[in-house]
């Protein structure tokens, strides 16, 4: 297994370079000849061309497990890993839970990278922690913006990072599952998404919004050219997944292979030597989001993962089948769809407080009102007042505002009853 460039920190030789200006101090050597003893940092990156930039370029879980066995290493006293076992690591992420108050997914994030290093790296299996700590996971409740917020939102955005928010809100996508989007994955004549390797490194297929159809495809005529001229200066490679860039040496150059929201600049890769692109780094995205959040006026405290929320929510408030809603999301199981209905009228929503019937009463004698029971999720579309069809625009239309040159045809899912009244969802593209 490729062990990130990141994680030589545990080697013995770093760690003892560690000590090196307390040993300089406290013997009252002169700082050049101590720092004679191995290179300096900008000297080992001139040596390694490109390090710096693939550090630069590292995934979040390798930046998240380099700082969590940096934290472990500091936490004591800068031994190394091979001299520490179960009972230092029980320890250390017991600390997490009851000194730093972390959550729980904080500490399983810890626990995690300690397993790799150990697994990965030392080599050494580490027992079963029986006396761990754990940190309590409360139940949260996701935040949601409205129809209206939405279309703030967006109205306060401009070019790629527009088109990347109203992917994260029609199509439901992941913030690094949009950004890792390839030209193969976008079916503009199925009008689908295919999301590669996403959460649990499962793939699935979401809704492709018609109403961003167009504005994407202006979108990858620009990438196309600007990868062709990539190609002619020499450069125009990317990085493809797992080892099919041995397999096949001359498909990182391929049009269908190449980013679908490119960074702006090229790195030279220190391995193979290949100047390539990578894909917009999601904190641009994520500054542009913020930035529109406040220029809206929205004081929910709204991201990227948001507009998830909501494309989820507003599915359910349309009549959509919760269980469709959980293949389009990628969920596992679909409790974890649940946590969208509490928007929905069910639980305490759709209780009526007696105190809203005090006014309507006289001498303390009140009828009591039955309160209109709310649809039922698997209901059928009979047993609602409105038509099956009337909530299927409600939800692209939130994007019409975005993109108001687009047109108003967007059909995602039709209607139907089966033999037995339930509701039943085709595909558009089978009634071409």
């Amino acid at each position: 297994m490729l062990v990130p460039s990141g994680l030589t920190i545990v080697r013995p030789h770093v760690v003892r370079g560690a000590y090196r200006s307390q040993w300089t101090r406290r013997r009252g050597l002169p700082r050049a000849r101590a720092c004679r003893r191995g290179p300096s940092r900008a000297e080992a990156d001139r040596r390694r061309p490109g390090r710096a930039s693939s550090e630069a370029l590292q995934s979040p879980e390798e930046k998240a497990y380099i700082g969590w066995i940096r934290r472990y290493i500091l936490f004591h006293g800068k031994r190394h890993p091979r001299e520490l076992g179960a009972v230092e690591a029980t320890r250390f992420l017991t600390a997490l839970a009851v000194d730093a108050k972390v959550s729980g997914s904080t500490q399983n994030q810890a626990l995690a990278a300690l397993l790799f290093l150990y697994r990965e790296v030392v080599r050494v299996e580490l027992p079963w922690l029986d006396d761990l700590v754990r940190a309590r996971r409360p139940r949260r409740l996701p935040v949601v913006l409205s129809r209206d917020e939405v279309c703030a939102v967006i109205a306060q955005l401009a070019g790629t990072p527009k088109l990347m928010a109203c992917l994260l809100y029609g199509a439901g996508l992941r913030l690094l599952e949009c950004a890792r989007l390839r030209v193969k994955d976008i079916d503009f004549e199925a009008s689908h998404i295919v999301v590669r390797a996403g959460k649990g490194d499962k793939d699935r297929i979401t809704v492709l919004p018609r109403i961003v159809r167009e504005p994407l495809r202006r979108h990858l005529e620009r990438a196309r050219g600007l990868h062709e001229h990539d190609v002619a200066s020499g450069a125009g490679w990317v990085e493809l997944p797992g080892s099919l860039g041995r397999k096949y040496p001359n498909a990182a150059r391929e049009w269908a292979w190449q980013w679908v929201f490119p960074a702006t600049r090229l790195y030279r890769d220190h391995e193979t030597g290949q100047h390539r692109r990578h894909h917009l780094h999601e904190t641009v995205l994520q500054r542009a989001v913020r930035n529109a959040v406040r220029a809206a006026g929205i004081t929910k405290p709204a991201g990227c993962h948001t507009f998830r929320h909501s494309f989820a929510t507003h599915l359910l408030e349309d009549g959509y089948d919760i269980r469709t809603v959980q293949e389009l999301l990628g969920h596992r199981d679909v409790t974890t769809t649940m946590i969208y209905t509490h928007v929905l009228n069910r639980g305490p929503g759709a209780v009526r407080s007696p105190a809203d019937l005090l006014a309507k009463g006289s001498g303390g004698r009140h009828r009591h009102r039955r309160c209109a029971s709310p649809p039922s999720l698997h209901g059928s579309p009979s047993q609602s007042s409105a038509a099956p069809g009337e909530h299927l625009m409600s939800h692209n239309r939130v994007l019409l505002r975005a993109f108001p040159t687009c047109g108003t045809r967007s059909l995602a899912v039709i209607y139907g009853r089966g033999s037995q009244g339930q509701t039943r969802y085709t595909e558009p593209s089978k009634y071409r």
